[in-house]
């Protein structure tokens, strides 16, 4: 059985998750002309999963001075796009892209369905925010076939795509998942394995101290933002990056951070839990380290990651 040496421009491809990173990633691929299948068992996501993507190409049209209808594409985005709850609909795709909770367990039975239900030269792509990816590949029968995809958020409006690849990824899937990326206008950055990679193993412990600092008094939100805005040149602080993300995610990923590197550094800070807690999780809550008017599309999803 020879490898897939490309996927094809017109090659059907597919997510799992409707949640924010699964709706901008499944943005990402349509606006390039792939159909595209997004898998998620919640009736609810499925049903304003449309609704949420329609809002994200309006707004990415906007942002760049073009029509919602994609500017004279081919094909309008929006059809590309159908949603199911049953992997078995992605029997035909040549690249999956995993966005599933940052959750061990609920990411291994994601990947053993996909590996039963996808053909076998398939691509399971995750867009996991912290689990080693080598740890990932081993609920597959493919390994070699399992890379990560670390796209920031919001998807459709950030280049850059962290590519992890563990030991057992192969040479061609890295060459296809690269070619991929750069073709649907994603800047790939290659990265080794290990717990959060490069982006959330420094991240995930800035957003925590952020919020150590924020609960010991030293500086309200507002200031702690400022200081690494103005002092550093960063586009916003550690604060409103984790509520851009979701302070249900933060935790989600700092808890995987400590579960496999045993360093207590990342355990969530108490303020930074009792947010999530109250339901307090960011941007998409309304109300997280900050305040936001409250859209009627609020974004649901489970795994916005940074």
């Amino acid at each position: 059985m020879g490898e897939r040496k490309d996927i094809e421009p017109d090659a059907p491809v597919g997510v799992v998750g409707a949640g924010t990173m699964g709706i901008g990633v499944a943005q990402c691929f349509a606006q390039a002309g792939h159909p595209v299948v997004v898998v998620d068992p919640d009736a609810a996501a499925r049903e304003d999963g449309a609704a949420r993507l329609r809002a994200g190409l309006r707004l990415r049209s906007l942002l760049r001075g073009r029509r919602p209808d994609g500017g004279g594409a081919a094909a309008d985005p929006l059809e590309l796009v159908r949603f199911t709850d049953e992997l078995t609909g992605l029997a035909d795709a040549a690249f999956v892209v995993e966005c599933a909770r940052e959750q061990v367990p609920v990411k291994e039975k994601v990947l053993r369905g996909l590996d039963e239900a996808c053909g076998a030269e398939t691509v399971f792509a995750s867009c996991t925010s912290a689990i080693p990816v080598e740890r990932l590949g081993s609920f597959t029968g493919r390994p070699d076939r399992v890379i990560g995809t670390h796209f920031m958020n919001p998807a459709p409006l950030k280049d850059a795509v962290e590519v992890v690849r563990s030991p057992h990824t192969g040479e061609e899937t890295l060459a296809l998942t690269l070619g991929f990326l750069a073709r649907i206008g994603k800047k790939p950055i290659v990265v080794g394995d290990g717990p959060g990679f490069v982006t959330n193993r420094v991240l995930m412990l800035t957003v925590n101290e952020a919020a150590a600092v924020l609960q010991q008094g030293t500086a309200d939100a507002e200031t702690v933002d400022r200081v690494f805005q103005e002092c550093f040149g960063h586009p916003m602080g550690p604060l409103r990056t984790g509520d851009l993300i979701g302070l249900d995610t933060i935790v989600d990923t700092l808890d995987v951070l400590r579960e496999h590197t045993g360093d207590e550094r990342f355990r969530p800070c108490a303020l930074l839990a009792g947010l999530v807690a109250e339901g307090s999780v960011g941007r998409k809550a309304g109300r997280g380290f900050h305040t936001y008017p409250q859209s009627p599309l609020a974004t649901r999803g489970e795994n916005s990651h940074g």
